[in-house]
């Protein structure tokens, strides 16, 4: 608000551009009844003509009308209404009229958990589990793409590249942990914001609850008051028609109002089934950041600060053995070290590889050797004797075209990567080229003995049988 304005101009400036965002028929029979009777600074007061336009205000608009006050009278305005008091003899003139100032309702006399009453911010349990931080999280190259991201989010919510930022790869490898992290960096870098962490599922239940008691509307503009917004498992919104309309209101709104999103699936957005496209396209305008098995070096991290937290002391040797023989996933990894620890002390043993060997083979069993797409490649490469640079480039040819196809085949069967990185770490195709690449290779087993013979004998070496 410049000093050469006056808070009826600053007013009309403010109706001019609500204008842009509601209908013309919202506009005339919610906003122009309405007319500013002060403003101190800190207060704007507008005179309604009665209750239930504040109740509307409240409910339906304050989506719109919040931004532009806080923009053109100041961002600690807080908004009251003027509601003339009824009489038992109807005054004949406006200024007979006593505004009674009504402040909007406190929050903890709220029965909707949803409604957001006036300009006053409701402050709500962020839903943070409180292990889950940057301090904590051990950085590798499996998961540095998205911790890098979540930083950089977490220094400038909303106004980044990243929105939003799309964390995609199998259970256990940590997608749950780099979002609570960039959440409680958040909180911490900007403590005025609103954050909230919540599973689809947990959405979902919500909705329907909000759905069975008429309260769709105000279950939408809870959600679309909130600064970064983290949802996990999105790929739990498959089928759920009347879910996916709600959040793809509130996923417009926060991308329109510069709000941030963070969303974790175990499938990049192009695997994503029974979807509306719509959303699945502006699941894509962000950042896709995948989450793979940590290698070696990571999983020594891992396993050495774990051991700490534990308080216990691991000895190399014992470390090596582990990083080199559990390499599922992160969260089997640790379960695998806390098992060796409680055994360790229950027993009353040290902890040795000769222990380590006793206790987890449950966890060696399952999870031998890890096969990876470079693993794959090397091994279809050696038999076809064919060149990895040769494999590698822009080469057409029948028999470098059909090695490829079977490295993605044996890729898709044998490891957990989603077929976007399958086809990545393959001459750089798409998920389309693998599909018809696995489907290709699945019609020439069935029809051509020979060739199966030999996706046997590749099979065999990639799993290490020979």
């Amino acid at each position: 608000m410049t000093q050469n304005q006056t808070y009826h101009e600053i007013w009309q400036d403010c109706l001019d551009r609500l204008r842009t965002s509601i209908t013309e028929e919202e506009f005339v029979k919610w906003f122009k009844p309405i007319s500013p009777i002060s403003y101190d600074g800190a207060h704007l007061r507008l005179r309604v003509p009665n209750e239930s336009f504040v109740s509307n205000i409240e409910k339906q608009y304050l989506c719109y009308l919040k931004p532009i006050i806080m923009e053109l009278y100041g961002e600690d305005t807080q908004l009251l209404y003027a509601v003339p008091r009824v009489t038992q003899k109807p005054a004949t003139t406006d200024s007979a009229a006593v505004p009674q100032y009504s402040q909007p309702t406190d929050a903890a006399n709220i029965k909707n958990p949803f409604v957001i009453p006036g300009l006053r911010r409701i402050m709500f349990d962020p839903q943070l589990n409180s292990n889950y931080t940057f301090e904590n999280h051990i950085e590798g190259e499996c998961n540095r793409l998205a911790r890098s991201a979540g930083m950089a989010i977490a220094v400038s919510p909303g106004n980044n590249a990243f929105n939003p930022l799309y964390i995609y790869g199998d259970s256990g490898l940590g997608k749950t942990h780099i979002v609570q992290a960039i959440g409680h960096e958040v909180r911490q870098r900007h403590p005025e914001l609103q954050v909230l962490y919540v599973s689809m599922n947990k959405f979902q239940a919500q909705f329907q609850t909000a759905y069975k008691n008429g309260e769709i509307t105000d279950f939408i503009h809870f959600y679309q008051m909130v600064d970064v917004l983290i949802i996990d498992d999105i790929q739990e919104l498959t089928g759920k028609i009347g879910t996916q309309n709600a959040f793809f209101n509130i996923f417009n709104h926060l991308q329109l109002a510069g709000k941030q999103l963070i969303l974790t699936s175990d499938k990049p957005p192009v695997e994503l089934k029974d979807i509306e496209q719509r959303l699945l396209t502006r699941f894509k305008w962000g950042l896709s950041a995948y989450l793979s098995i940590p290698d070696y070096e990571t999983k020594v991290k891992i396993i050495r600060s774990k051991a700490k937290r534990l308080g216990a002391n691991i000895p190399e040797d014992v470390v090596a053995y582990l990083a080199e023989n559990i390499s599922a996933n992160i969260r089997e990894i640790e379960g695998a070290l806390s098992s060796l620890i409680a055994n360790a002390s229950f027993l009353g043993r040290k902890i040795t590889i000769s222990l380590a060997k006793d206790i987890l083979k449950v966890y060696v069993k399952l999870t031998q050797r890890e096969i990876t797409i470079d693993h794959i490649v090397k091994v279809v490469c050696d038999y076809y004797n064919i060149e990895l640079d040769t494999f590698n480039s822009a080469k057409r040819t029948r028999d470098v075209a059909q090695a490829r196809q079977v490295a993605m085949y044996l890729s898709k069967q044998h490891t957990k990567a989603p077929l976007t990185v399958i086809g990545s770490s393959i001459g750089g195709r798409n998920h389309a080229t693998v599909l018809h690449s696995c489907k290709a290779v699945a019609d020439m087993i069935d029809t051509d003995k020979q060739f199966k013979h030999q996706i046997d004998e590749i099979e065999r070496i990639v799993l290490g049988k020979n």
